[in-house]
């Protein structure tokens, strides 16, 4: 999975898009200008090969939204679980009318994928994560990344859940550097319940994390067979698309060069390896990396495709919108407050 420099598709672009290895593109701001440019950007993307390249994006909401104008301002999600505090129901229902606006206004301008929900628990010292995550408590992450994944299949899109199996206890950006979490197996159950929960109602994409667990593997979890064949594939019977995080972060940076730790990835059983922000990098892969893509492979990606929606002039005319609009509305306002004895 590779990124493109700007708003439109420059010659060089489109050499790398060709390439056999390449099956996916990630979007940036940067490749954002207005929303008839993104749509020209998307279908020229997708003209470049066939079958057709799937275009991704980072656009859970909050801190990270790389569309501003033009597309609804989304909440964190941690604000989705303040209203799951306050009453479940609601809740919920704002999870899947989120999950359900987010997808819809990508898939309006032909966008395949986002990866979302992040299903990270909020233990309170993950800077990078923050109120990126729903919850503290995993049975509440659960039920509102399964909310959030339903709306996102209404709207034609397939989920992605991250960062497994956990980046919410581990204080370093794996941006930057390697996390070291020293939690075994057991100890992370907790982490692991909303991929249990997902998984069983057919979770089709898992993102996997840059973060070293010493006490299963010497090499972080993106990295690693023990997490992604025998944790993912085996114990948890995750049968979707795996993607590494970017391999070009901090956190796998510890562990050879690009063709050496895409090779570890590979060799994991990852199916979708993003390299961004790093054009030699993507160069030498290309060039270097000794790889027969398994069929199998392939069909977890095509999996990951997104299906008919409306364009945007019918989206925005739909009772679907103006309702998740109001619900926007009504998260966007300042959180009630909910005094107990102790606060007199």
């Amino acid at each position: 999975m590779v990124d493109v420099a700007g708003f439109e598709l420059t010659p060089e672009d489109r050499e790398v898009l060709r390439h056999p290895l390449v099956g996916s593109v990630i979007l940036f701001t940067r490749n954002y200008a207005n929303s008839g440019q993104l749509t020209r950007l998307v279908a020229d993307i997708h003209s470049v090969r066939q079958p057709a390249l799937i275009v991704g994006v980072d656009h859970e909401g909050g801190r990270v939204q790389r569309f501003r104008s033009g597309f609804s301002a989304l909440p964190p999600l941690r604000r989705i679980g303040h209203e799951f505090d306050l009453d479940s129901k609601h809740g919920l229902t704002l999870a899947r009318s989120m999950g359900w606006l987010m997808a819809a206004e990508l898939r309006a301008h032909g966008i395949d994928l986002s990866f979302a929900p992040c299903v990270d628990l909020d233990y309170g010292v993950s800077e990078v994560i923050g109120d990126r995550a729903f919850h503290a408590k995993p049975e509440a992450v659960a039920q509102l990344a399964l909310a959030y994944m339903q709306g996102m299949k209404d709207a034609g899109m397939a989920a992605t859940a991250k960062h497994f199996p956990g980046h919410g206890a581990v204080v370093v950006d794996s941006h930057q550097s390697l996390p070291v979490d020293r939690r075994d197996w057991a100890g992370l159950a907790n982490d692991v319940l909303p991929y249990r929960r997902l998984i069983a109602n057919s979770l089709p994409g898992v993102m996997v994390a840059h973060v070293l667990f010493p006490a299963e593997a010497p090499e972080p979890a993106s990295l690693s067979r023990r997490w992604v064949q025998n944790a993912l594939r085996e114990e948890l019977r995750f049968e979707g698309a795996v993607f590494t995080d970017d391999l070009s972060m901090g956190g796998a940076k510890e562990f050879g060069d690009i063709v050496a730790r895409a090779s570890a990835a590979l060799a994991a059983g990852c199916d979708v390896l993003p390299v961004c922000n790093d054009r030699p990098a993507v160069a030498k892969l290309l060039d270097e990396l000794e790889f027969e893509v398994e069929p199998t492979a392939h069909l977890r990606l095509v999996r990951m495709r997104g299906r008919p929606a409306p364009e945007l002039e019918a989206l925005h005319a739909g009772e679907p919108w103006r309702g998740a609009q109001d619900l926007l509305a009504r998260s966007a306002q300042p959180p009630a407050l909910k005094l107990t004895a102790g606060n007199a």
